[in-house]
């Protein structure tokens, strides 16, 4: 059975495996975080461009969010030393920053994680870099809706498996794969916490979504198998059939009567292509 747990001022910090349900003042906390993530991924789209290198992304990054008062949550990590993850082409995610180039032709994801004011703001959004053929914008355009469906069934009443199985249903109804490796999580102070937000699901099952919760949604989509590798670096994830991937990520707030996107653009820049 589920366990929930409404997070009070001197609530633990620590994961249980409990599903917070938290107050207002976390709402307006990961509103501040969520508003600095998307902030980030609006400044990088103009230097999404052939010729730059994916270390030379994260430095701006690392600037941006320092001059915003925030911290990046991965630089750090688990022994990562960069402020972002940047996963090109068949990258499924959590790509190292390199001395790598963008090339004309390639989809870029890039994930941020601001911690502002202690809350934690997790965001990710697909760049098209260059002349993109018509079946890699195809791809990151799909996902894109994948997203917001699943975002449309986040709220009260409806379960993980609703939000799972309208993004599982409409990426397969494009013959893509959907990743099972890799899902969203809860988190607020945490940068990872309970649940797991799976992508593939059937309706009516898992966790119910109450008002309270916060966890992100992240759907990777495949054009090919569904199936990843890791790679010795013990971070990038690819798929193993070489095909391109795509990822968004939202940041989410279930609410009384739906659910609030706390990492929406403040500059309108969605999806790609970005003017």
């Amino acid at each position: 059975m589920t366990e929930y747990v409404t997070v009070t001022s001197d609530a633990p910090l620590g994961r249980n495996g409990a599903i917070k349900l938290h107050g207002p003042d976390a709402f307006v906390g990961m509103h501040a975080a969520g508003k600095l993530a998307a902030e980030t991924l609006d400044m990088i789209a103009a230097h999404m461009v052939p010729g730059v290198t994916t270390a030379e992304i994260d430095a701006l990054v690392y600037a941006f969010i320092k001059s915003r008062g925030g911290v990046p949550a991965t630089l750090g990590y688990r022994g990562y030393t960069h402020s972002c993850c940047i996963s090109i082409n068949h990258v499924v995610c959590h790509g190292i920053p390199s001395e790598k180039t963008l090339k004309s032709g390639d989809i870029v994801n890039v994930d941020v994680t601001p911690i502002f004011d202690g809350w934690h703001g997790d965001s990710s959004r697909m760049y098209l870099i260059g002349d993109v053929p018509l079946k890699a914008r195809r791809l990151v355009e799909v996902t894109y809706e994948c997203l917001m469906l699943g975002i449309e069934q986040a709220k009260p009443g409806n379960t993980m498996g609703d939000v799972a199985s309208v993004i599982q249903r409409y990426a397969e109804s494009h013959r893509y794969g959907v990743v099972r490796d890799f899902c969203g999580h809860g988190l607020g102070r945490l940068f990872h916490d309970a649940p797991e937000v799976v992508h593939v699901g059937r309706p009516g099952t898992g966790p119910e979504l109450k008002p309270g919760m916060i966890f992100t949604i992240e759907p990777m989509i495949n054009i090919g198998r569904p199936d990843v590798k890791l790679l010795d670096d013990g971070w990038t994830a690819v798929t193993r059939d070489r095909s391109l991937s795509a990822q968004f990520e939202h940041s989410i707030g279930i609410t009384e009567t739906g659910c609030e996107i706390f990492t929406v653009s403040p500059a309108g820049l969605h999806k790609p292509p970005y003017a």
